[in-house]
Formats: structure tokens, sequence, C-alpha cells
């Protein structure tokens, strides 16, 4: 009989030193929670047995115990490493065969996938609830995958720009025709940001022209203080390349040429285009060039420039737009009982009846733990007390090797004397 309580306290120590072992090899595994075998003896007795001649005959394993202690907490400063301070459980989508399951994971370590998912390592999708525009969950909340749009916003093209600009009256006019290529046949010019019909970003060029006096070629003498606006998108010109002619009066106020109409033709996708340009509040002064402030009331297409994460979960995605777009809040799953959870490999963990049924909440919530962006959580194994454990689960199953060994001598004695 003690040959089989000894083959039972080697197997026991062997599953100890295998429980161990497994911590130890996911020491560096982010989320990954340890497990502590617990044992139970075996007594072989019924109700006629006298207790005080009771032997016992070894141990049986009783549990591996999941330890659900945090883990060290590691900075990482990517806005989807997401570590959970307290309790709680992301839930994740994965792709199995037939369909896809949801399974509860520790592991924060997140990124979006070619198709703009958010997902881990291994594919599975974060959950997250829908939300509002402010950020608000509608109702009890609906989980949903989240994806991140490239673009945002819609496409408009510039139907009109305005500038102020102060025009320097004492610069040196010309009697060259003005040609953009020679900055000697115009006084100054300055550059707006516009767009087309599909949003792309063009360059709208205004060049300022002053010519002295004795250059009139119509008879009529030209005033000091006129000038003409040249302007262009690219390389179309406005108008057929017919300047503007703008005037000011005696204090260099302008009182004509303020609301110009631009024809330009072959730019972006609808080939003619019209914008308005209002230079409303431009001066003519001996003062240097400047633009005292510049619109326009096109606006591009937002690119997906950045993802965040806020300490009660909403996911925000920012453009390049200036556009910020609330793509969901991250919902965080917790049970009755932890421990009675499935392990299901990869750092995922599914319900049981042990475990009971997945309450889902928000960070910072009742019973659930705060929300980190930036942070991952590590193993919560302990180096120096598993290599204490290793050493007594040597020792455990050295004595137990004795035991056999000696409970071996014992019986080949026997076998001996009848021999």
């Amino acid at each position: 009989m003690s040959f089989y309580t000894s083959l039972s306290g080697l197997q026991a120590a062997q599953t100890d030193m295998s429980t161990i072992s497994h911590n130890l090899a996911n020491v560096s595994t982010n989320g990954f929670k340890k497990s502590r075998s617990e044992f139970t003896d075996i007594m072989a007795s019924n109700f006629t047995s006298d207790p005080r001649r009771l032997t016992g005959s070894g141990a049986a394993l009783a549990q591996n115990k999941q330890m659900f202690g945090a883990g060290s907490l590691v900075t990482t400063g990517s806005s989807l490493d997401l570590a959970i301070a307290g309790d709680g459980f992301f839930p994740v989508k994965t792709t199995a065969a037939g369909g896809s399951t949801i399974a509860y994971t520790r592991n924060g370590s997140f990124g979006v996938d070619p198709n703009r998912f958010i997902t881990d390592a291994q594919g599975s999708r974060l959950q997250a609830y829908a939300v509002e525009t402010d950020g608000t969950v509608p109702g009890k909340g609906t989980l949903t995958d989240v994806q991140v749009p490239m673009t945002s916003g819609t496409a408009k093209a510039t139907g009109a720009v305005t500038l102020k600009a102060a025009l320097n009256s004492g610069a040196t006019g010309t009697d060259v025709d003005f040609s953009r290529t020679d900055p000697s046949t115009y006084t100054s010019a300055t550059s707006t940001t516009v767009y087309d019909d599909m949003g792309n970003a063009q360059t709208l060029t205004n060049y300022f022209v002053r010519k002295p006096a004795e250059s009139a070629t119509d008879g009529t003498e030209l005033k000091s203080s006129d000038w003409t606006v040249y302007s262009y998108i690219g390389d179309s010109e406005a108008n057929e390349g017919n300047g503007t002619p703008l005037s000011f009066d005696a204090e260099g106020n302008l009182i004509s040429g303020n609301g110009a109409t631009l024809n330009f033709e072959g730019v972006g996708t609808a080939g003619a285009r019209t914008v308005t340009l209002d230079l409303t509040g431009t001066t003519a002064a001996k003062q240097p060039f400047a633009i005292a402030s510049r619109s326009q009331d096109g606006q591009a297409l937002g690119e997906f420039a950045g993802i965040t994460v806020d300490s009660a979960g909403v996911i925000t995605a920012s453009y390049s737009n200036g556009d910020a777009v609330k793509l969901g809040k991250v919902a965080l799953a917790n049970f009755v009982n932890p421990t009675g959870l499935r392990q299901n490999g990869g750092q995922y963990w599914s319900a049981t009846g042990l475990s009971g049924t997945a309450t889902m909440g928000g960070a910072n919530e009742s019973g659930f733990g705060k929300l980190m962006s930036g942070t991952i959580e590590g193993s919560n194994v302990d180096i120096t007390e598993e290599l204490v454990e290793l050493i007594a689960a040597q020792r455990n199953f050295q004595a137990n090797a004795k035991a056999l060994d000696t409970s071996s001598q014992i019986s080949q004695t026997i076998f001996n004397i009848r021999a």
C-alpha cells in the first residue's frame, strides 16, 4: 500500500513542478496570471473504521488555483496599450471555426489591423460600447467592434477667399508687363491654401502690382495709389490673365475692387472654377507689406492622425482637419468567481458555470478598476518566490522517491523470504 502512496506523492510533486515551470515560462508574458497547485490527502475508510487506526493513502490534486493578483505596470506611451488597475477583464471577440466567441483577457496590448479594427496581437477585436457623438453610452449599451475611419468630414471646394492686406504705396512701381516668373514685375505676393471639390489642397497666389503714373497707355494718368491684383491657382490664371484693378483714396483706404470674381479653367475635377476674392479692409500706405488676416471657406477631407483613450475608456480618433470622432467606450467584464474561469491559452479566459456569467460595465464604475492608457500590465509571477517553491517541490519529489525506493526494498525482502 505504501508503494501507491509514494507514487501519488511523486505525481503530486511532479504536478507542482509543472505548475511552477509554467509560471516561470510566462514571467515576461503580458497579462499572465500565475497558478498555484493545491492538494488534498486521500483516506481509505468507511463508517465502521476505527478513526484511531486510519492510515492515509497519499495525495491528490485538489485544484490549480489561478492567482489574479495585479501584475507589474509598465509605461509604454502607446495610446492603445491599456491596463486595468483593479478588477476587470477586456472582452474580445475571437474568430473561431464557424463563428466567433467572446473571450476575456488582461493583456491590453492593442493596435489597429489592416482593416482598421482595434485588435490584439492574435487578431481578436476589442469590444466597446457604441457611443453618441459626445461620448455618452445610450441606454444599457451595445457591445460592438471598434473600427477606425480613415477619413472624417465632407470635402468642400473653396468658393470665397478673404484677404486683408497692407500694401506699401512707397514701393517703386514698374512699367514692365506682369509676369509671375519675374519678381521685378510685381510689388508683392501672398499665397493662400484653398481646396477643390475633392478636398485636395491647392495654392491660390495673389500678385499685387503698382505701376508708376507715366506708364498709363490709355491717356489717363494713373494715381500712385492705384494697384492691380493678378490671381493664380497652381498654373491656372484667373480671368484669362486680366488682373483686377484696385483703387484707394488719399488716405489709402480701398474704394473699389474689394469684391473680385475670379474665374479659373482646368482646376480640380470640376474643370471650371469660380472664387470670390474679398479684399475689404485692405490699405495702401507707406508701410511694410503684410497680411493682417486671411480666411477661406473650403474644407479638406480629414485624414486619420491619431487615436487616444481617456480614463473613462472613451476612444477618440483625431484627423488632420481638426475633427475628433468618438468611436466607442472600452467595456470591462467582471465575474463573481474569477478563479472559476477556464484558461484557453493566449492570455484568454472563458466563462464557466463556476465563474458565473460576465457582468459588464465601464472603467471607474462600481466593481471595476481604473483604466490607464499608455500602460501595459505584465505578468504577476515573482521569480524569487517561484524558485523557492521549485526547490521545495524538488525536495518533495526526492523524498517521495526515497519513500518509494524504501517500499520497493521492503517488498523485495519479503519476496526473498518467501523464496
